[in-house]
């Protein structure tokens, strides 16, 4: 908890990298409500076009590392503003482009400015303030992510219809320019790692804590993703497909709200909070398994589900970024391809159990992932989630 003689959390600058957060999401999510119209100016079918969204994805998955890595020993904001001209650079060469090939190179390489980007938040976010205040500052430069994800596809669509999917991504370009001013302007900046501590990637994953912490990543993810990938099949048994908008709208806003809460309790107890997020969403994968007829209880799972979600990204990356001390970017590249992971893996297997299950086996598969999660951060009692307040458990990134 923030004591009193602890400064002002910067709100201007942990802004800053909530709207590159922000940025992340909707620059990845923009294509799904544009797909007809990217089709038709490329001269592809809608299908061919969703894979600018897998060239994104893979982007992000294959270079998130070896970015991260490559530039550890660069001064913090330079990295900052290179993934965030990434976005610039490769927004603008798809609102150009008139070729599916190159498209889909712009996409890859946007993706790989997100890994980038990723890696660097939670630790960023954390050396702008005192040990005390570093859940609620994460808390809010990850607030981005949920308004993007309630916003991303609705807004996408309706640019899309108004000013043509050129002018989308171009809007997104304009964007970024106001972020580097914003960035340049609010956000400190601060050294790399020296050469000679810089970290390798076996002697992270070796840190005690890790793997527990991404395997409680990749198996929450996991599950969520296949509930959010395919939301629409999830909604039809209960009559709400036609209203999916405002389903993902409670989503979204009930994601604000666990965020909102994550940062008054992931300081004081960050180990109470992930168990409390894993055993709720659990219950909720319950819920739905015997209720997915039912309007209301469709509607107040997805809302409890949303909020479980939302202070996810601030506890896993909290956890993460704590037993990895000064390694803590390092470790959050990991996380970021884990997450990937999780959310490929969510569509894939969330495919395999509609074609031959139906989407009544959703609840049930996520309910065994949610408690595999479960039981490995309740496991993870010495290393990675302990209990107590965090400011007197984990190491802690130098200013």
């Amino acid at each position: 908890m923030a004591k009193p003689s602890d400064p002002k959390l910067p709100i201007a600058a942990l802004l800053a990298l909530a709207m590159t957060g922000f940025t992340c999401i909707v620059t990845e999510t923009l294509p799904a409500g544009l797909l007809p119209q990217i089709g038709d100016g490329l001269g592809i079918d809608a299908s061919a076009a969703g894979q600018t969204v897998t060239a994104y994805a893979a982007g992000s998955l294959i270079a998130a590392i070896p970015l991260t890595v490559a530039t550890q020993n660069w001064r913090r904001r330079s990295v900052l503003l290179l993934s965030i001209v990434g976005f610039l650079v490769f927004n603008s060469l798809t609102a150009w482009s008139s070729s599916f090939t190159l498209t889909l190179v712009a996409r890859f390489f946007a993706g790989a400015a997100a890994g980038l980007a990723w890696s660097l938040l939670a630790g960023y976010a954390r050396r702008m303030v005192t040990v005390a205040q570093q859940g609620k500052a994460m808390a809010l430069a990850m607030v981005g992510t949920p308004i993007a994800l309630a916003l991303g596809v609705p807004v996408g669509t309706w640019l899309g219809a108004a000013i043509g999917w050129r002018w989308a991504f171009g809007s997104m370009s304009g964007l970024t320019l106001v972020l580097i001013a914003w960035v340049l302007l609010k956000v400190p900046d601060y050294a790399g790692q020296p050469a000679k501590s810089s970290h390798t990637l076996r002697a992270v994953l070796r840190m005690p804590g890790v793997r527990p912490v991404l395997g409680v990543v990749l198996t929450w993810m996991l599950g969520h993703n296949i509930l959010y990938t395919y939301i629409a099949p999830l909604a039809t048994p209960s009559g709400l497909l036609g209203d999916l908008d405002k389903l993902l709208l409670v989503f979204g806003v009930a994601a604000l709200a666990g965020i909102y809460a994550t940062g008054r309790t992931v300081d004081r107890g960050l180990r109470p909070s992930v168990l409390g997020s894993l055993a709720v969403f659990a219950a909720t994968c319950l819920a739905l398994g015997f209720g997915m007829r039912s309007p209301g209880v469709v509607c107040a799972a997805v809302a409890v589900w949303g909020l479980t979600f939302g202070g996810a990204a601030t506890l896993l990356q909290t956890a993460l970024a704590d037993v990895a001390g000064d390694a803590a970017d390092v470790a959050l590249s990991m996380n970021v391809v884990t997450w990937n992971s999780a959310i490929a893996g969510g569509g894939l297997l969330g495919g395999v159990l509609l074609d031959h299950f139906g989407a009544v086996s959703f609840p049930w598969a996520t309910l065994v992932l949610a408690l595999t999660a479960l039981s490995i951060a309740f496991a993870a009692r010495s290393h990675g989630f302990p209990p107590g307040a965090r400011q007197s458990s984990g190491p802690v990134i130098a200013h």
